[in-house]
């Protein structure tokens, strides 16, 4: 059996509707992914639903704000954390927030282009 793989490409300011949206429909969050491009971000948010994936993509720039889902998916503080302190994301009020702390990292923001 394959699963179904679903991508699609939203603005920053959708995200916190769409999470709410999986949320209501029972959806666990598989993964958050970051990745450095010219300019800014592109994030992947994952979600599942039995044997269906749902896939979100965002293109940020970098000096773009966007909103945590951690409220609504509590392990998704730990992704956030993660792509703030090694790409540099600009997320705001994460639910379990390490300002910084969550790498013993000597660089600021490694892996931001």
């Amino acid at each position: 059996m394959r699963e179904n793989y679903e991508l699609t490409v939203i603005d920053s300011t959708e995200l916190p509707l769409k999470a709410l949206e999986m949320k209501r429909n029972n959806a666990r969050l598989v993964q958050i992914c970051a990745t450095s491009i010219e300019g800014g971000y592109e994030l992947s948010y994952s979600f599942a639903m039995d044997y269906e994936f749902i896939n979100y993509r965002i293109v940020l720039d970098a000096d773009v704000k966007i909103v945590s889902i951690s409220d609504l998916f509590p392990s998704a503080a730990f992704y956030e954390n993660e792509m703030k302190e090694l790409f540099g994301v600009k997320i705001e009020s994460i639910g379990l927030d390490y300002d910084n702390k969550f790498y013993r990292i000597e660089v600021e923001a490694p892996f931001k282009k």
